[in-house]
């Protein structure tokens, strides 16, 4: 046997390996707005651990600072201090390797579900023609808009619509996918097809994931490790393993494990809102 072969097969799985996911890093993260004189602090000095391959979900205060954490993460701002990395190397500004889902659509109105699905990799000039278009094509087969790829935005209900957002994400084969509150303002029978159509999704490519939201049940269902932030300036107040079987269902949120880790995040939340409430009055 040839040890260069060997050596550069051992080389190609560890790439690839590293392609399906990636560790996520804050370390010291601090931000502010406004003026030195009259800044605001929203994130002060956050150091958390997104492990690779799992699935994160943030949850904390309304107005805490959740969505300035997804854009730091996502690099489309910088830390004041400290840095966030992945696998080791710092983030400068946005990258195909993270790909975000809003809370708002960010389709194209005016093209169709299949050319919103290949338009990154077309402007990129990453991928290209007819292969472009095949991947794109069992994508949307993929996650159930196999008959919708050739209809517009408007012709899409909410729920098609973040499927669509989905299948655009993962065209670009990021290393890690963020999750900006995606099911806000469905109704709550789509809110739930749409979050175990997503944890489907998860279970099957088991890419990192970094998901934000402001329902506990919504964070327990998904979540591998549950991130509780502070009233503003944001801290990490604790992180919780959530220790629930997968492939999961909706029948393990009734288990008494469930109910304790409600409980936990419940009073944290809890403590965290008054202190915002006695603020404001």
């Amino acid at each position: 046997m040839n040890p260069n072969k060997t050596a550069t097969k051992t080389s190609e799985s560890k790439n690839a390996k590293k392609l399906e996911s990636a560790r996520v890093e804050m370390k010291g993260v601090s931000k502010s707005y406004g003026e030195d004189w009259d800044a605001e602090e929203v994130i002060k000095n956050i150091s958390v651990d997104f492990p690779a391959g799992e699935l994160t979900v943030i949850v904390g205060p309304s107005g805490c600072g959740k969505s300035t954490l997804v854009n730091l993460l996502a690099g489309f701002e910088k830390p004041d201090t400290g840095q966030v990395t992945i696998d080791g190397e710092i983030v400068t500004g946005p990258a195909k390797d993270r790909m975000v889902v809003f809370q708002e659509t960010a389709l194209i109105p005016w093209q169709t579900t299949l050319e919103n699905v290949t338009f990154g990799p077309k402007m990129r000039g990453d991928k290209q023609g007819a292969s472009l278009n095949k991947e794109a094509e069992e994508l949307l087969i993929k996650v159930g808009l196999g008959e919708f790829m050739h209809k517009y935005p408007i012709q899409l209900s909410g729920g098609m619509q973040r499927r669509a957002e989905l299948a655009r994400a993962l065209i670009n084969e990021p290393t890690v996918m963020i999750m900006d509150e995606p099911f806000r303002g469905l109704d709550a029978m789509s809110r739930s097809l749409m979050q175990e159509f997503f944890l489907q999704l998860f279970e099957e490519n088991q890419k990192t994931n970094i998901f934000v939201t402001s329902e506990i049940d919504e964070a327990i269902f998904l979540a591998d490790n549950l991130v509780i932030l502070s009233n503003k300036p944001t801290t990490v107040q604790t992180v919780i393993k959530i220790d629930l079987p997968r492939p999961r269902n909706y029948k393990m949120l009734t288990s008494a494990k469930a109910f304790k880790y409600r409980k936990q995040a419940m009073e944290l939340l809890h403590g965290e809102a008054m202190k915002s409430f006695a603020v404001s009055k």
